[in-house]
């Protein structure tokens, strides 16, 4: 074939994929590699820049040895990234610390600092970005804090992605929708935020220049040759992973809803305006000019699943393992032997505390419910319940600012479980379409990629480009056990708010001391 391709890279929390396209939308080759994100008790939860890079380099050129004789027709890489990750780096390009991602909330103990230095709900307005932890406002606050020799050190402040376009190309940028994730960004200036800026004592100098996602700039000669790939080829800086999902969907009218379920969560849905929420339960991200993103996040989507497969089901990853199976179906079929609302039991995955609608870096996990008549069958449907009760607080939240969503298009690794995708659609009372695309944040930066250099018109193009592969039709009968036990799972929630204060600062003292 001799269509013009696009290398989609998105660079993830735990892993890197690099997945080319043609112009088609047919995938021509993809490669991928994991790395460790780095956590303890006391909130961090670090990537390292070095290694993401080495990963990155090596997904790229693999991508490129397998597309062979197609490799020619290469127009550009496109990049992607989960949003939030912050590091500082040097005057000579390397970094003084690590990644610290969305999920690090070391900087929960500033926030009530922060909270007494500025008008929070003021900021809320001006940023689309509620006060919390994961946004690198209160990163750098924790850094100029607990670690003032780096934070003296620093020469500019980024995101992984940043940090991952200043290597391909030498830019010191960041995208709008990057910068409009940091909750540093001014939604109605577009530029960065100057009471934000005195807050953390830091000059516009040191952070980034903003610039449209479609900003390209030529790969570096000795980037090239290491990759396989022709000198000065376009690199498009791209845009956060979440909302290239939307693109790389078809989710990109008014009243379509994309919902993305990888190791966290998030539900998205496009507007033409910023819109923010009077209890600032939700966000807003710019992607383009006229281009906006309102939604929420949740930290705990995949990363909770992981976590029962890792400490209850060794003996089924070996299983696994030997009959060359993935060891999430497998579970997923252990959570179907189970009825509806696992007997009762009931999980809040608030394993790393948590994002939208709540916003309580505090909150931990629960199992609640407990008999002796549950075993791990249960515990596994709980968990991925748990992941979709947290998935319809934040869509309530959306809806009341937006109205109700004309379709419901899903995206992340869950979309690979039809047992997931059953109980999202049971749990929302809601029909949920399946579109005929895997690697929605990858595909999304490749039609970014292909729109910046001249071969598509719009990115609107998904929206017809993307067929639907099956829609999931909600059970009634199960709806109804998940509208009783969503109403005890917020009851739960609403009751223990001391009580996750006062574990969460036992922990963190436990890792202090």
């Amino acid at each position: 074939m001799n269509q013009p391709i696009m290398i989609g890279v998105d660079i993830g929390t735990t892993g890197i994929r690099s997945v080319a396209y043609r112009l088609d939308g047919s995938t021509a080759a993809i490669a991928t590699e994991e790395y460790p994100l780095f956590t303890d008790q006391s909130g961090v939860a670090e990537q390292d820049a070095d290694t993401i890079m080495m990963a990155m380099e090596a997904v790229v050129s693999r991508t490129v040895q397998l597309l062979q004789h197609e490799a020619i027709q290469v127009k550009g890489l496109a990049l992607s990234s989960a949003l939030h990750s912050f590091l500082a780096v040097g005057d000579d390009g390397r970094p003084l610390s690590r990644v610290m991602t969305w999920a690090d909330t070391r900087g929960q103990i500033y926030l009530e600092d922060v909270k007494g230095k500025i008008d929070t709900q003021a900021l809320y307005r001006r940023t689309g970005c509620p006060t919390h932890p994961m946004y690198p406002l209160l990163k750098i606050y924790w850094l100029k804090n607990q670690q003032p020799a780096i934070f003296s050190k620093t020469s500019w402040f980024c995101s992984i992605k940043d940090y991952a376009f200043h290597r391909l190309t030498g830019e010191r940028v960041v995208d709008r929708s990057v910068a409009s994730g940091s909750g540093c960004y001014n939604l109605q200036t577009l530029e960065w935020d100057l009471e934000v800026l005195a807050l953390l004592g830091i000059s516009q100098q040191t952070m980034p220049k903003v610039v449209a996602t479609t900003t390209q700039y030529p790969l570096q000669e000795k980037i090239a040759v290491r990759l396989g790939l022709s000198a000065d080829l376009p690199v498009i800086i791209g845009a956060g992973d979440g909302m290239l999902a939307n693109v790389g969907v078809g989710a990109v009218k008014a009243g379509q809803i994309n919902i993305t379920i990888g190791t966290s969560g998030a539900i998205r849905m496009a507007a033409d305006q910023p819109k923010t929420d009077e209890k600032g339960r939700t966000w807003c991200y710019n992607l383009a000019e006229g281009r906006w993103m309102l939604g929420g996040a949740i930290n705990n989507g995949g990363v909770s699943f992981r976590w029962v497969r890792d400490k209850f089901a060794e003996t089924e990853q070996r299983v696994s393992e030997k009959l060359g199976l993935d060891s999430y179906s497998l579970l997923a079929t252990y959570a179907q032997k189970v009825p509806a609302g696992a007997n009762g039991l009931i999980l809040l995955p608030f394993f790393t505390g948590e994002r939208a609608p709540y916003w309580n870096a505090d909150a931990r996990g629960i199992l609640f419910g407990l008999t002796l008549n549950h075993d791990k069958r249960h515990i596994i449907r709980a968990v991925l319940e748990g992941i979709c009760y947290r998935m319809k607080s934040v869509l309530i939240s959306l809806e009341e600012i937006t109205g109700t969503a004309q379709e419901i298009r899903v995206s992340g690794s869950f979309t690979r479980s039809e047992v997931w995708l059953q109980i999202l659609s049971d749990v929302l009372g809601r029909e949920i379409s399946l579109p005929n695309v895997e690697e929605g944040a990858a595909f999304g930066a490749a039609i970014l990629g292909f729109y910046t250099v001249g071969l598509l018109p719009s990115i609107d193009i998904t929206a017809d480009m993307v067929g639907i592969k099956k829609v999931f039709t909600p059970n009634q009968v199960n709806f109804e056990k998940y509208k009783q036990l969503y109403t005890i799972y917020e009851q739960i929630y609403w009751n223990l708010q001391e009580p996750f204060r006062l574990i969460a600062n036992y922990q963190r003292n436990e890792i202090d001391g």
